[in-house]
Formats: C-alpha cells, sequence, structure tokens
C-alpha cells in the first residue's frame, strides 16, 4: 500500500448544477484528498457561484476544496487554500493573502530552483509537471519522475504529480516518491463515468 493519493482538478469549464451529481460521483467512488476548482475566463461571480455549489459536495465528504489562481476567492468563499502558478503570482504575496490556515500550492513545472523558492515563501506543497502529454493543458515542459525522488528525498513539503496521467502510467511517478497525483481526464473522461475513473486510478495507486 502506498501513501500517495488522488487528486482531482474540475474541467475548466462547466456548469456547476450538472457538475455537482459528477462530483459527488467521483468522491464516493474511492480516496481522494483535494478537489481542485479550476475555471478558465469566467467572471468572479461565476466562480463565486460554482465554489458555492461544489465546495459542499466536498466537504460533506471531508475532502479539501482548493481553488485555482484566486487566493483572494479562496478567503472570501471560504476555501480550504488556493493553487497558484509560480510565474502567475507571486507566491509570498499569495500567502500573505491566505494567511497561515489555508493551504497554497504551486506550480514549479520543472524547475528545481522555483520549487525551492516556493517552499521558503510559503507553499504548503508543490507541483512538479507536465510528466505526460495532456488532453487538458496543453505544455511545453516535460518533467522527469527523478525530480520527485530528489525533492522527497531532500525536503518535508508534499509533492504533487500532474499532467497527463492515466492508470497506464502512474506507477513510476509513485515509486518516484509523488505524494499524489493530479488527475483531470482520466476521472472527469472516462469512458464509465467518473466514479470509474477514480476506481481506476486508485487501484493503479495501489497496485503501484
Amino acid at each position: 500500500m502506498t501513501d500517495c493519493q488522488l487528486y482531482l482538478i474540475t474541467p475548466e469549464s462547466l456548469d456547476p448544477v450538472a457538475f455537482a451529481p459528477l462530483l459527488a460521483e467521483a468522491l464516493d467512488a474511492g480516496p481522494v484528498a483535494a478537489v481542485q476548482l479550476r475555471l478558465k475566463n469566467v467572471t468572479d461571480d461565476a466562480i463565486r457561484h460554482a465554489v458555492a455549489v461544489l465546495q459542499p459536495v466536498a466537504h460533506a465528504r471531508n475532502v479539501a476544496f482548493i481553488l485555482n489562481d484566486r487566493p483572494d476567492l479562496a478567503v472570501a468563499c471560504g476555501c480550504d487554500g488556493a493553487h497558484v502558478g509560480m510565474e502567475d503570482m507571486d507566491v509570498a504575496e499569495a500567502r500573505r493573502v491566505l494567511g497561515d490556515d489555508l493551504q497554497l500550492g504551486v506550480s514549479c513545472y520543472d524547475s528545481r530552483d522555483m520549487a525551492l523558492r516556493a517552499g521558503e515563501e510559503g507553499a504548503d506543497y508543490i507541483a512538479f509537471g507536465a510528466f505526460f502529454p495532456s488532453p487538458s493543458k496543453e505544455t511545453e515542459v516535460r518533467a522527469d519522475p527523478a525530480l520527485l525522488t530528489w525533492w522527497s528525498s531532500m525536503i518535508e513539503l508534499p509533492v504533487v504529480a500532474i499532467g497527463g496521467i492515466t492508470p497506464a502510467n502512474c506507477a513510476p511517478l509513485v515509486q518516484a516518491g509523488a505524494d499524489f497525483l493530479c488527475v483531470i481526464s482520466a476521472v472527469w473522461s472516462h469512458p464509465d463515468g467518473p466514479g470509474a475513473g477514480v476506481r481506476a486510478m486508485n487501484a493503479a495507486i495501489d497496485a503501484a
């Protein structure tokens, strides 16, 4: 049995009311550590509405609810934390906005320097990736699983792997020391539904 856990990211476009039962199905299917709401090109009001609809689904199942990119709205909406890209927002400023009690995650791509700096500036976890081609987000970055081993052997902060992760390819990331696997398509685009996607991911994590 591994200590690695599943971390779900939502599709970047969704109808919160229609998505809520899909989220419930996913979270009822097996252990999930956190859900990150990642909406792109929407208004603040749309984000607030999505949080109001979806966060209770996560909290009812004791799953942390993280907001992408917007520490200010994470605080305003009572989320458990925020996740930022290190090139998108100053990490120290994100930490200041969130205060001491909320979680701060930082994307560090394939950069050891970024990861170390994020840790120094107050990140609660860092994320490396993409490890594989992703249908959800185009990126030229290709992270090496050795980054996970390097980080987990040196630093106590949890490390997240992201990018194109599926049940078929996740084993090397688990073995390399990832504390969390972030997935989007492997769950939300699973042909048998998100519950089946979560079960397949958790089975692959356990088997690794």
